[in-house]
């Protein structure tokens, strides 16, 4: 059954999209992610432009991250001050990533710079969760502990000015990385239409060493900012957002993502960390393929404006 959708211009099977969302929503709830490192290569892979794919994402991302953040609030297992913190910068971060997205649009150059952020991306992130998640097995199947470093001990972010003390998370650091980890997520998701959740819960845990009971609640109230923001960002500069892509995956996203949720209670979290960092690494390589192997068109029209 095909149905059209009006940005992307294009036909599609809807029950292949709703497909895919359902699949990008199992493994989100089984991976506790926001899944747009997925669900925007997917996209890309059945013919839907990088720069739809994005923007179509985003809004996506926004939805699915909104219930989860109501939960988090109402149990209070989020720092708010913290995630204000975080904002402060997610919010310049993500208009100057919609800034560069424009500009590389209007240079021609978007898809070439969304395929080599990719690549980049998730075959470094893939390839750090294979070798620590490999590690921790090996280690688990010797009987030796975790080399996970306290939640209390320093690095030399804690050596930086301007320090600030988070209460809720029980943490006592520099506003620098703060604002530098805020930036770097909201940038991140306007560019490539990444919730930012696979980056930033472990950098608030590794770097900023906040605990495990109020991560996810604060990386989801930054996700749905940005992500939200990044929407309407690309509707009024660049008219890109899909709202029947957006709609479709969202139905399949939530029935996926209960699905995954019970499953991934039933793994251990080493196991269940290797499979994410396998499947990250994958969807790398497959975009390094595409953007080296050569296209079946090697030609394109493109409609310059003028009489």
């Amino acid at each position: 059954m095909q149905i059209y959708l009006p940005i992307a211009d294009m036909p599609v099977n809807i029950f292949l999209v709703l497909g895919m969302g359902l699949a990008v929503g199992y493994i989100s709830g089984m991976f506790g992610i926001g899944g747009g490192f997925l669900m925007t290569p997917l996209l890309i892979f059945i013919g839907v432009s990088p720069a739809v794919a994005v923007a179509s994402v985003a809004s996506h991302i926004a939805a699915s991250s909104f219930s989860g953040a109501i939960n988090y609030w109402n149990r209070r297992a989020l720092d708010l001050a913290l995630a204000l913190m975080l904002l402060s910068a997610g919010i310049i971060g993500t208009a100057t990533g919609v800034w560069l997205f424009t500009t590389l649009r209007a240079l021609d150059q978007l898809d070439l710079m969304i395929g080599l952020s990719y690549v980049t991306l998730l075959t470094i992130v893939g390839g750090l969760m294979i070798y620590e998640s490999v590690r921790a097995v090996v280690r688990a199947r010797h009987g030796l502990p975790a080399t996970i470093r306290r939640p209390g001990s320093h690095t030399w972010l804690h050596g930086l000015p301007f320090k600030l003390r988070f209460k809720r998370s029980k943490i006592y650091v520099s506003a620098i990385p703060v604002w530098a980890i805020g930036f770097i997520i909201g940038f991140v998701g306007a560019i490539m239409g990444i919730g930012g959740g696979f980056l930033l819960v472990p950098m608030l845990i590794y770097f900023l060493r906040v605990p495990t009971a109020t991560v996810i609640g604060t990386s989801m109230v930054l996700t749905l900012i940005t992500m939200a923001s990044a929407t309407v960002m690309h509707a009024a500069t660049n008219h890109l957002v899909d709202a029947v892509l957006a709609l479709i995956l969202m139905v399949g996203g939530v029935v996926g993502a209960q699905f995954g949720a019970r499953t991934g209670q039933k793994m251990r979290g080493e196991r269940l960390r290797l499979l994410l960092g396998l499947l990250v690494f994958a969807v790398g390589l497959r975009f390094a393929y595409a953007l080296v192997v050569q296209p079946d068109d090697l030609y394109s029209i493109r409609h310059l404006g003028g009489d």
